[in-house]
C-alpha cells in the first residue's frame, strides 16, 4: 500500500509539473475533448451507458482495449477506427509530457 501511495504521489507531482507547460495544457484539453466526444458518440450511437462509454474510450485510448464490447453499427466501426488513430496519438503525447516532466526536474529541485 505504501508503494502505491508513493507512486500516486509521484504521478500527481508529474501532472502538476506538466501542467506548467503550455503544450501539455493544449494536449490535455484535446484528450478531454476526445474522451467527451467519444463518450457522447457511444452513448447515442451504440446505446452504452455513460460510464460504459467512458470506460470504453479510456481503455481504447490507453491501448488496453475492451474485451467484450465492439461497435455494432457501421458508423460505430468507422468512428472507432478514426478514434483509435487520432486519440491514441494524443493520449500517448500526454503520457510522454508527464514522463518528461518527471524526468526533467528531479524532486530535489523543489527544495531549492
Amino acid at each position: 500500500m505504501i508503494s502505491f501511495l508513493l507512486t500516486l504521489k509521484r504521478l500527481l507531482s508529474g501532472l502538476w509539473k506538466a501542467f506548467k507547460m503550455k503544450n501539455f495544457q493544449a494536449i490535455f484539453v484535446l484528450v478531454l475533448v476526445i474522451l467527451l466526444s467519444g463518450t457522447i458518440f457511444y452513448v447515442k450511437q451504440e446505446g452504452l451507458s455513460i460510464i460504459d462509454a467512458l470506460y470504453f474510450c479510456v481503455t481504447t485510448l490507453s491501448t488496453v482495449g475492451h474485451p467484450t464490447f465492439e461497435p455494432q453499427t457501421s458508423l460505430g466501426k468507422v468512428f472507432t477506427m478514426l478514434y483509435i488513430i487520432v486519440g491514441t496519438g494524443l493520449f500517448l503525447a500526454m503520457i510522454g509530457h508527464i514522463a518528461y516532466a518527471l524526468i526533467k526536474s528531479p524532486d530535489n529541485d523543489d527544495k531549492k
